[in-house]
């Protein structure tokens, strides 16, 4: 058996995990979800001074703590940069990277850097007191009512410093395999454009970008390819 460690995206909790990591689990399979600092049920004061670099000691912290080893360590969206990180730093940990529709760049590389610039602009408008507001659910293909409601009441604002602060590489993240998991037909962000520049193993889902609620039985397949 296998154990997964699930990273959620911007703004979103370990909550968002609750359908796939039941699945994983009911297949014997160890899970973990932690949510990183500044969101969920970490918000509150403070949560500006949050970076890049307090989600990834989030992540490893979790993996230190629980002493896990061989690990399937997948990251949705923005965590795609925190758990190359991650797996760079703790690179002895890691057995697979898996990146659901995920931003991934090279050491120095941001969120900042790697965004399209409309979203880059998008980001700085709404941006108050070192906080990104929350966007919609719509905006990540949630359109039923009552769920995108759901969503959004569970929804925090981003810290910004997660989005400007430069990754930090070594090159051990390399070594370690890594696929990637890309939503279909897709939307203007170019997370299948990054996984091909990667040269990463790619598996469609039909979903949009929140796939985790969306379509959690096709994803909770997908991880179980691992």
């Amino acid at each position: 058996m296998s154990t997964f460690v699930l990273v959620h995206g911007a703004w979103y909790g370990g909550w968002c995990w609750a359908h796939v990591a039941r699945q994983l689990r009911d297949a014997g399979h160890e899970v973990y979800t932690p949510t990183l600092s500044g969101l969920g049920e970490h918000a509150g004061p403070g949560a500006a001074k949050v970076d890049l670099r307090t989600h990834v000691g989030d992540v490893a912290k979790s993996l230190i703590e629980h002493d896990l080893e061989d690990v399937v360590l997948v990251g949705h969206s923005y965590a795609g940069l925190v758990v190359r990180e991650v797996a760079d730093t703790l690179s002895d940990r890691v057995r697979e990277l898996v990146l659901v529709d995920a931003w991934a760049g090279a050491d120095g590389e941001s969120l900042d850097s790697l965004a399209p610039a409309f979203f880059k602009d998008w980001i700085d408008s709404a941006t108050t007191d070192g906080l990104i507001a929350v966007p919609p659910a719509s905006s990540v293909g949630v359109v039923d009512p009552e769920l995108a409601a759901w969503v959004e009441a569970r929804l925090r604002p981003q810290p910004r410093l997660t989005f400007s602060q430069p990754t930090m590489l070594r090159g051990a993240v390399d070594n370690i395999p890594c696929r990637a998991i890309v939503c279909t037909p897709g939307g203007p962000m170019p997370f299948a454009e990054i996984a091909k520049g990667f040269g990463w193993p790619i598996a469609e889902i039909e979903s949009g970008h929140d796939v985790m609620t969306l379509a959690p039985d096709q994803l909770a397949g997908l991880l179980l390819k691992s």
